[in-house]
This record gives C-alpha cells, structure tokens and sequence, in this order.
C-alpha cells in the first residue's frame, strides 16, 4: 500500500505536534525493548519477546509519525511513511520485513525457531538505532 492509498483510505490522518506525546511514545518504546530483553529466549517466550520487540519499533515510528504532524492507524503504511514521506526506502523496507515477520507469528500462529527470532529481534534493534540517530536525538 503506498501513500496515496493510506491517504484515500483515511488511515492517516494530519494532527498537530505534540511533544509530550512523542516524549511518552519514546519511553514506552524503550520500556518495551527493555522488557523484551529481560525475557530468556527460549521455544516459550520467542513469540513473546519478538511482539514486544516489534511493539517498542513500532511505537517509535508512531512518535516520528507525531514529530512529522501524521497519525497513522495501519502498521502497513509505517513502511509508505518511511519511503515516501521521510525518504528512508531501505528503512521502509526493512520494517515491512519485520512486520511480515511479527504477522505471520502474530496473526497466523506460525512457530519461530530460536535462530529466526534472534535474527528478527537484531533486525529490529538495527532499525530502531537508525530510526533513533535519524529522528530522535534531536527531539529529546
């Protein structure tokens, strides 16, 4: 789905910015990686541990959202947000990744594998520390 489409189907909307939200946003992101790291990964807590890793990315890309005066109410068009609007296309791309990833866990029941979840969950680090020196130093 791209922008236009996200716009049509009124899943994003335009708001005014509001700091103490983008503020919040960011510390229950962060609160949610930490509780993600303080779970042992093992075959019962990786689908655990890979929502809330995702949950915490996603919830930053919600305070950049913010920052960018956007509300969006479908994670699929986080990735149109970041490839059209920020101008991050490999960004856009590597969360649609992970937010496949989490779906198919998430959504249709599939088992992850230790390996597959590890690699997930560096995934998901990797592009919140992007996101993070991109957008969010400067706002905190």
């Amino acid at each position: 789905m791209d922008w236009k489409e996200c716009c049509g189907k009124r899943i994003i909307k335009q708001v005014n910015t509001d700091k103490m939200l983008e503020l919040s946003l960011i510390k229950s992101s962060k609160n949610k990686l930490l509780s993600s790291e303080t779970l042992v990964l093992n075959e019962i807590t990786a689908a655990s541990k890979l929502s809330l890793s995702y949950d915490s990315l996603r919830e930053l890309l919600e305070a950049i959202a913010i920052q960018k005066r956007y509300k969006i109410y479908n994670h699929e068009c986080y990735t149109a947000f970041l490839k059209e609007i920020v101008s991050e296309s490999e960004l856009g791309d590597q969360f649609d990744i992970v937010r496949k990833a989490r779906n198919t866990v998430n959504y249709y029941g599939k088992d992850i594998s230790i390996e597959e979840c590890t690699q997930i969950i560096n995934a998901i680090k990797q592009l919140r520390t992007s996101l993070e020196n991109k957008f969010i130093e400067n706002f905190e």
